[in-house]
């Protein structure tokens, strides 16, 4: 059975709870592997980095067709034949990043810098394989060096740099690099309140607060800061806390329909019902689009025994959000109220399945190789 609590604001946390450091990455690693299958092909670039290998017809074969791991058996074989085989480190190093096996990446690649020092590509690889395992501070001087010149992800490359110097606790440098990236001056109000939404990214939120609150003293009146206070307030469990600054940010920002479901989302903890569902119904009012209002909405009401009203607001939900088992798991309920029992054994079904999917994609992902 999903957790209530948790279940209550699933999407609405995933701010405080995920990084985007995987996104960004990911993306940036897509970015890649597009432009080495492009340049590939292109006999100018070939012919620029030397000797092409006697094997880089049947390797090019391989890769082509998705065979990441036959290729960098077969460029074993020939480093093994010949270590002094021209362009047989960075190729190697390249089919490992494509692989995401980021450690040997970057051992063959050093070496291929070795070689050959201004090997702007291999040095970008380098720089991302040192990201993707966290190890920041030696992506970081990486990543000075390239000045953001990653591949069709320039402003990537520049979040990248940024992380970099936050987890290497150099945060002056990490407020500048942001505030450049979003176009203010770094000492204003708004490069401190990036630089606390970053770290809130990095679930770093004690230390966020010190740099939100400075951002609130160069401007009281600064959108959305309250509701950042509000937000790590609600992830501490602070519920009071969490109600006062998203009340104050209502004060500045009275049509932002995210702040009402969040306020809504607190009042529901705090077990105020009358004044959550108040805060939800504006939400909706002001944005019909979003599952949240509703999935908490849908739960007051089976709280106070009116399946009927609570099922119209889920299934509002499931259309929206047709994936979500916590939806199907809720409306389950609603229907096993209303004595739909058929209805309802197949939602919660449908809930078990998309919920062990999911955690099948999780256990994936927390298994890809490093």
């Amino acid at each position: 059975m999903p957790n209530k609590k948790e279940g209550r604001s699933t999407r609405a946390r995933r701010d405080l709870e995920v990084s985007p450091c995987t996104i960004v990455f990911l993306r940036t690693l897509l970015a890649f592997m597009v432009m080495m299958c492009c340049s590939r092909g292109c006999p100018a670039q070939e012919a620029a980095a030397g000797a092409t290998p006697p094997a880089s017809q049947e390797t090019q074969t391989f890769r082509h067709e998705g065979k990441i791991t036959n290729s960098i058996a077969f460029l074993l074989e020939q480093a093994a034949k010949d270590p002094e085989l021209p362009g047989i480190e960075a190729k190697l190093g390249k089919a490992y990043f494509e692989n995401r096996q980021f450690t040997e990446s970057i051992q063959h690649l050093k070496k291929a810098l070795q070689q050959s020092p201004g090997d702007l590509e291999s040095t970008q690889i380098v720089a991302l394989g040192y990201y993707a395992i966290g190890h920041f501070s030696e992506a970081l001087p990486l990543l000075e060096r390239l000045d953001g010149q990653l591949p069709k992800a320039e402003v990537d490359g520049k979040y990248l740099l940024g992380v970099c110097y936050l987890m290497t606790q150099r945060r002056e440098d990490a407020r500048r690099a942001f505030a450049k990236m979003f176009s203010v001056g770094p000492d204003s109000a708004m490069a401190y309140f990036m630089l606390g939404k970053m770290m809130v990214r990095q679930k770093m939120e004690e230390q966020a607060i010190g740099e939100i609150e400075t951002a609130l003293r160069l401007d009281s009146r600064l959108p959305m800061a309250h509701f950042l206070l509000g937000e790590i307030d609600l992830y501490k469990k602070n519920i009071e806390a969490a109600v006062a600054d998203f009340q104050k940010e209502l004060v500045i920002n009275p049509s932002v329909w995210l702040v009402y479901w969040r306020l809504g989302d607190a009042y529901v903890k705090a077990e105020k019902y009358e004044e959550a569902e108040k805060a939800l119904k504006k939400s909706v009012w002001l944005n019909e689009s979003s599952t949240g209002p509703y999935i908490l909405l849908g739960e007051i009401e089976l709280k106070g025994g009116d399946a009927q009203l609570a099922s119209q607001y889920l299934e509002r939900a499931l259309k929206l959000d047709p994936q979500n088992y916590y939806i199907h798991y809720f409306l389950g309920k609603a229907y096993r109220s209303l004595g739909r029992a058929a209805e309802a054994n197949k939602h919660f079904e449908i809930s078990r399945s998309l919920r062990m999917e999911k955690s099948k994609d999780e256990l994936s992902t927390s298994q890809q190789p490093e």
